[in-house]
């Protein structure tokens, strides 16, 4: 008899968290791409760098867990199977057709794209896969310990923050930030591979899967007089020392920006658990932004095809650039159109149960 995993009710908060998310995507992607935005004078994407991405993967983390999952070789292999069908055919599909639709030559661009660490943006689903083959069987063999324990997944936290650290140590790393030797057989093989991407993102999915894991006390923490009070103070002071004061130097200065990262997105996801009842099927930013999210990784896959072109609005940001709210304002609402493009071409598409299936994973 085949073992199978009970679904508990989703979340609803937690789709339109994710729908959110991507808003953040695609509007940080216009500023940079469309409008050509420079993050040493934009207002807007300093700001979004912090936490639009590791609360991309707090999600992915988050959902990565699931209690009832049922750990054996063959839904281990299941697994895998699914996950390099569902991240790697769509992402090599929409690369190459973006290179043919966006760039002017396209074996030349092929080559070039492929030895950077972003592959013209899809970096992010070759990136989630990665965690994926390290997540499952990691949890494959948690499994097969005698006695439940929270040492394992802290172990392997504390191992992806120091490989996260080593991103921005360019005295010691050739794959860091910074880095002005010559480059190494080794950085040349994370740039091909993306997996130096996982360096700087894995901790923030591995502590949305601990967040779940432990859901009531993390509940029991979130709901707290004194934790949110705190959590504020500390994202003032570590946001602002890692946007303008930088107090702390050299090796230090990661620790604010870190700090920031972790902080940040942890408001946002308190945001959406507090305010639930705002973000049901039964409210129009609810029902839309739910929608957004069990969405994205088709929004993700078409977006890039519709980026604008207007280098002159970039160019006044550039200019101007104490305008937080024009400039969020402008980037999120382009986005918006830009995703309501991407749902539509995704729609045509799932008309096809062989496009449904191969291109965005679903059966």
């Amino acid at each position: 008899m085949e073992n199978k995993v009970v679904k508990k009710p989703r979340l609803e908060w937690l789709d339109a968290l994710r729908g959110f998310t991507m808003i953040l995507v695609v509007a940080y992607h216009v500023a940079q791409s469309g409008f050509g935005e420079s993050w040493r004078h934009s207002s807007s994407m300093p700001f979004l760098i912090l936490f639009r991405m590791p609360l991309f993967f707090f999600v992915s983390g988050f959902l990565a867990y699931k209690a009832s999952q049922i750990w054996n070789l063959r839904n281990l292999r299941a697994l895998i199977l699914k996950k390099l069908r569902v991240q790697l055919i769509p992402t090599l599909v929409f690369f190459l057709l973006a290179i043919a639709l966006l760039y002017k030559t396209f074996w030349p661009s092929v080559e070039m794209e492929l030895m950077s660490p972003l592959k013209g943006g899809y970096w992010f689903t070759i990136a989630l896969l990665w965690m994926f083959l390290i997540y499952y069987p990691f949890a494959y063999l948690e499994s097969k310990m005698k006695h439940a324990s929270w040492l394992p997944i802290v172990f392997l936290f504390m191992v992806s923050l120091l490989f996260y650290e080593s991103c921005y140590q360019p005295k010691y790393f050739s794959w860091a930030q910074g880095y002005k030797g010559a480059k190494t057989e080794l950085y040349h093989f994370l740039m091909y591979t993306s997996l130096g991407q996982v360096f700087l993102y894995f901790p923030f999915f591995l502590y949305g899967n601990i967040v779940h894991r432990y859901w009531e006390k993390a509940q029991r923490i979130m709901d707290s007089k004194w934790f949110f009070p705190i959590l504020i103070v500390l994202v003032i002071f570590c946001t602002m020392d890692a946007l303008k004061w930088h107090f702390m130097r050299m090796t230090w200065a990661i620790v604010p920006l870190t700090m920031a990262k972790f902080l940040l997105l942890t408001v946002t996801f308190m945001y959406f658990r507090h305010y639930h009842q705002y973000f049901t099927k039964m409210t129009f930013m609810g029902a839309t932004l739910q929608y957004i999210g069990r969405r994205t990784l088709d929004i993700y896959l078409i977006h890039f095809l519709f980026m604008p072109d207007l280098p002159h609005i970039g160019e006044f940001f550039n200019a101007h650039p104490h305008n937080f709210v024009v400039d969020i304002l402008l980037s999120v609402l382009l986005g918006l159109v830009i995703i309501g493009f991407s749902i539509i071409t995704s729609n045509i598409l799932r008309i096809s149960p062989f496009f449904k299936k191969w291109l965005f994973g679903r059966s």
